[in-house]
């Protein structure tokens, strides 16, 4: 058994100058185990998994619907149909973990902002003497707060109501271990500093910041997870909303909006733990407090699902595509006239032509395209690249620039916006959205032209802002405005937003006290829609294809979908709830419907019978694509549409009543195999 993390073991399996050096190779593992399947399965750490010839096991609490980090997708599983789920409900219930109760409170300025007009004249002055030398607007956003404003009195609050209304420890003179989830480290540190001026008898180290800034951020969880020590209240950025398991949590604050359901979830879990004597002997914890600040639980309410996302491409993968586009276009006759244009495609396949011959062929990854990456070592195929070379260099060669030189990231992104209004260029297509990012940026430059670097491209900085001079742009002018900007988005980045510290009145518009759980973690799907995914997704499996081939079940068979329908995707009353009484064999079949080559089979004799004419073949074939649909029918089907069409059953086959009583017994015959057992 091996126990690795991702970068542990792409190394293991890269590098290795023999196949015997690798200490795994493709076939060493017959499973692997992923824990938190929801993270890091997808794009780099990906490559690990279609490395192993092995079966893969998922777990996770809080599985991924995004575009490009889909959890069920990476397993080939429908949306919302896991192979198995255990949910939070199920758990509480079980007593393998404790629920919660809900306060939900809206605060005003979080959530309607501040309005200049609506101040008193008091506040007006203080709001001007707090922002006279600042262009900030007289009306503030609501998300504003919390994230570079800070205002006094509404932390006043929240600690309030946590210091009074949260779960106490036994003795009641002290609030029970705690978590508040701040929006930045700027935020946290500002709840700190009011906690400890309105509690000072608590003394300095009963609340403490935990992030990733705090150079002995692991001796404040080591501290935090013992019940005796302080911190009492951690104050969190990031750190603490998942991994970190410390059963005596009773109280989290949500002092800030959560728009990921995976993550919610995953701070949820924080106050889920089973706590044995946590109040005295046997006097266990059985739930604990959510203060939720964010409106977080009225979102995933209204809309339970996880978002679609974007589907994200690192950006060292993107650069290389969209120079791949730029030396397809460039290599039209009109361009090829050109001389700069000439001189800048062939430097950018030189430029990728060498990112390819850098490639590692030892590393795995490329291991597994070899072939391509071989064909584009070669200088000529880049020669003249074709719509197939184009899709061929995107798909299997720019997932491989995973070595890109870390320089500047600004830089960089600065030269995708300009590539992309490059290739807008050249096929009349403008990329205004860029162009729109290239002036913006060009303004906050021309804000630092006292930094002398930047003063040097004042011409070019003054130019871009212009709309007009983006309608008679050339190519070279485009090429030599990214070398000009690029390296000096590095001083943009070292501006900081000012920070404010204010203490304008706040006050509560409202408070929900929830003391029902919302427990729907995962969008699961139903008991009738898992049962109808699975039986449609398993035709092979032996019962359900023999219904599905209208052979006879065994008991065996029954057992089989028995465990299937009342263990394995749910329970017996779940059954008994969506299907009543109705036969299993009888359900399945009504689901997946009869394979056509087998009803062709039963009722062939009809078919090929030259007694019949054109209007009778037409009724057995109607019949038979009824059984194919729905797998089993009710006799009293035959004189209502569509069959009604055909005039009075008798009527049809008044004269061959043999017959008809024959297509009735294969009816018959049909049915039985969906209710019968050998």
């Amino acid at each position: 058994m091996v126990f690795s993390t991702y970068p542990t073991m792409i190394g293991a399996i890269s590098d290795q100058e023999e196949v015997i050096q690798r200490p795994f190779t493709v076939g060493h593992f017959d499973l692997i185990i992923i824990d938190e399947s929801h993270r890091s399965i997808y794009q780099k750490y990906k490559t690990i998994f279609d490395y192993f010839d092995a079966r893969i096991v998922g777990l996770t609490a809080t599985p991924r619907q995004d575009l490009d980090k889909n959890t069920y997708g990476f397993f080939n599983l429908e949306n919302g149909v896991p192979t198995y789920a255990y949910d939070l409900e199920e758990a509480v219930k079980d007593g393998y973990l404790v629920a919660y109760h809900s306060i939900e409170t809206k605060l005003k300025l979080p959530t309607d902002g501040l309005h200049y007009d609506d101040l008193s004249q008091e506040d007006k002055e203080y709001f001007d003497s707090q922002f006279e030398d600042d262009s900030l607007e007289k009306d503030i956003d609501a998300g504003a707060f919390n994230s570079f404003i800070f205002n006094q009195g509404t932390v006043e609050i929240v600690l309030d109501e946590l210091m009074t209304r949260g779960i106490q420890t036994a003795s009641g003179d002290d609030i029970g271990k705690t978590i508040i989830f701040a929006k930045n480290h700027h935020h946290a540190e500002f709840i700190r500093e009011i906690f400890n001026k309105r509690y000072p008898e608590k003394g300095s180290d009963y609340a403490q910041v935990i992030d990733y800034s705090i150079k002995h951020y692991q001796t404040l969880i080591d501290d935090f997870k013992i019940k005796e020590k302080y911190p009492q209240i951690a104050i969190s950025v990031d750190m603490l909303d998942t991994g970190i398991d410390v059963p005596e949590v009773v109280n989290l604050v949500f002092f800030k909006k959560v728009r990921s359901k995976t993550k919610f979830w995953q701070m949820i879990g924080r106050g889920t733990r089973l706590c044995k004597d946590l109040f005295g002997p046997d006097q266990d914890k059985e739930n604990f407090l959510v203060f939720d600040y964010g409106d977080n639980f009225e979102y995933f309410k209204a809309d339970p699902r996880e978002g679609n996302g974007r589907h994200i491409v690192p950006l060292a993968q993107r650069l290389f595509n969209i120079k791949v586009d730029l030396i397809h276009e460039l290599q039209d006759l009109h361009y090829q006239e050109d001389p700069f244009a000439r001189e800048y495609r062939q430097q950018l396949v030189s430029e990728l032509h060498s990112h390819v011959e850098d490639l590692n062929e030892l590393d795995f990854r490329v291991r597994m395209v070899l072939d391509m990456v071989y064909t584009y070592k070669k200088l000529e195929n880049w020669q003249n690249l074709t719509t197939i070379s184009c899709e061929n260099l995107h798909t299997h060669i720019s997932p491989l620039m995973f070595n890109e030189d870390n320089e500047n990231e600004m830089a960089r992104r600065f030269d995708l916006w300009m590539l992309e209004i490059q290739v807008g260029q050249l096929t009349s297509k403008p990329s205004r959205i860029h162009i729109s990012q290239v002036m913006k940026t060009a303004q906050a430059l021309a804000s630092v032209s006292n930094i002398p670097q930047v003063f040097a491209q004042a011409e070019i900085i003054r130019k871009v802002q212009e709309p007009e001079f983006w309608e008679e742009v050339s190519l070279s002018e485009l090429e030599k405005i990214r070398l000009a900007l690029r390296d000096l988005l590095q001083f943009l980045d070292k501006l900081e937003r000012t920070i404010y510290y204010v203490n304008f009145d706040d006050h509560i518009l409202s408070t929900v006290h929830d003391t029902k759980p919302y427990l729907q973690v995962n969008d699961l799907r139903s008991y009738n829609e898992k049962v109808e995914h699975y039986l449609k997704a398993h035709l092979d499996e032996e019962a359900i294809s023999k219904l599905y081939h209208n052979k006879k079940l065994t008991a065996q068979d029954l057992l089989a979908l028995e465990t299937l329908l009342w263990e394995k995707l749910g329970s017996r009353s779940d059954y008994q709830q969506h299907y009543e009484n109705k036969a299993i064999p009888r359900l399945v079949r009504e689901i997946i419907g009869l394979n056509r080559e087998a009803a062709n089979q039963v009722f062939s004799k009809f078919l090929s019978d030259e007694s019949l004419n054109a209007k009778q073949i037409s009724f057995v074939k109607l019949i038979v694509d009824y059984v194919v649909e729905n797998g089993y029918m009710d006799k009293s089907i035959l004189t209502q549409e569509p069959f009604k069409s055909y005039g009075s059953v008798q009527v049809l086959f008044q004269h061959q009543i043999p017959i008809l009583r024959d297509i009735v017994q294969t009816i018959d015959l049909i049915n039985n195999r969906a209710e019968e057992v050998a």
